[in-house]
């Protein structure tokens, strides 16, 4: 049958288990698993290479970007370091100016010891983007909407040029969510997600994802998954097996909530401007309504104001919560010049539009009227 995403996910997620009939998945909170001869393996040997909990997981995973497969990971980061490990040293990668930090970290202090060269250059800018391409470039790597500026790049033609000149794509698409865009449809080769944010949705899971059609390359991810060895406990798998049932449920509010935050910000007094892809203001809104089918739950604004100013906003809120990340039913709000950004050098970070008086925020699934009053009141504090 033709079931919808939102369909799909509760019935993958709700299989009775063939052993006792159980409805939810069963957490197999085993590392090993009986062999039946030396040398004759089951399905399952060994949890950090297969999981029956984890299997369940993968499918949900893979069903969320309409992919032939899906992995999980520990973490984010170790998903993006299993697509790295792809790529032999000397190998040159092509990114986003306003890299996720924690990519930009990973990629001056991790990839380069193995040989591996970085270009940061304007992805959504077509001819930037061909004139990076070096002989060695292997991968290009790439957000859309970006961390923290929401800025969009048109996955398309990425993925053109990406087959154009043989080089890999991969979007990570925590952001943009498998609820508002689907890159794989677009021509991408992977989508990655930090799947502690949307994908589980209740800040109680740390978890990584990747989604792809081609077998050949998931054969080569699932091997680099298994050797390296950063995969998802039983328990942390059954948590988000549990999330993914209402991700539709949650995606329409965060969607719903982020719409009507920003454009409250937009109106506001003490906002200098407001990056949200839902906006007719965001210079890529054309491009928002092309390629997503919403708009998702996250935003940033700059603050009239300075530093401190900022920070007085922040420490201010009394609904939203001061913390990194974000996708979770509540709603976070942050500084990334003085936390998720803060390894970038401040030049660095000016040069792509992260200035001190932006605010990140992660609009969470309350009501909208109690988060603009709580944002209201904060902004008027200075």
């Amino acid at each position: 049958m033709n079931w919808s995403l939102e369909t799909q996910l509760v019935a993958l997620g709700t299989r009775p288990d063939p052993q006792h009939g159980s409805v939810t998945t069963p957490i197999y909170q085993t590392s090993t698993f009986a062999q039946k001869a030396p040398g004759v393996y089951d399905k399952y040997d060994y949890t950090r290479t297969d999981n029956p909990t984890r299997t369940v997981l993968q499918g949900m995973l893979a069903a969320l970007e309409n992919a032939k497969h899906g992995l999980a990971f520990a973490s984010g980061m170790a998903a993006e370091d299993c697509v790295m490990s792809l790529l032999p040293a000397g190998s040159n990668v092509v990114t986003s100016l306003d890299a996720y930090g924690g990519t930009f970290r990973y990629l001056m202090d991790v990839a380069s010891g193995r040989g591996i060269t970085t270009t940061f250059v304007d992805v959504s800018d077509r001819a930037a983007l061909e004139a990076a391409i070096q002989p060695n470039t292997k991968l290009i790597w790439f957000e859309s909407p970006t961390n923290p500026l929401m800025t969009l790049i048109d996955v398309s033609m990425v993925a053109e040029v990406g087959k154009q000149h043989g080089v890999l794509t991969c979007i990570d698409n925590t952001f943009g969510t498998s609820w508002c865009q689907q890159p794989l449809s677009m021509g991408v080769d992977i989508v990655m997600h930090s799947a502690t944010k949307y994908i589980n949705g209740h800040s109680d899971v740390t978890m990584g994802a990747l989604m792809l059609n081609d077998d050949e390359l998931y054969g080569r991810l699932k091997h680099l998954q298994n050797a390296i060895g950063a995969t998802l406990s039983p328990l942390d798998t059954f948590l988000a097996i549990r999330g993914l049932k209402t991700f539709g449920l949650r995606m329409k509010a965060h969607c719903h909530n982020g719409l009507k935050v920003a454009q409250f910000l937009e109106g506001h007094k003490n906002v200098e401007k407001v990056n949200y892809p839902g906006l007719p203001s965001h210079p890529q809104h054309e491009l928002a309504k092309k390629q997503m089918t919403d708009y998702g739950g996250m935003l940033s604004f700059l603050v009239k104001g300075d530093l401190e100013q900022t920070k007085k906003v922040l420490c201010a809120t009394k609904l939203f919560v001061l913390a990194v990340s974000l996708g979770g039913v509540e709603s976070l709000i942050e500084q990334p010049a003085t936390m998720t950004h803060y390894e970038m050098p401040k030049d660095v970070r000016e040069t792509v539009g992260i200035y001190d008086n932006l605010i990140r925020a992660s609009i969470g699934i309350e009501s909208a009227d109690d988060l603009i009053a709580d944002l209201d009141q904060a902004l008027n504090s200075i």
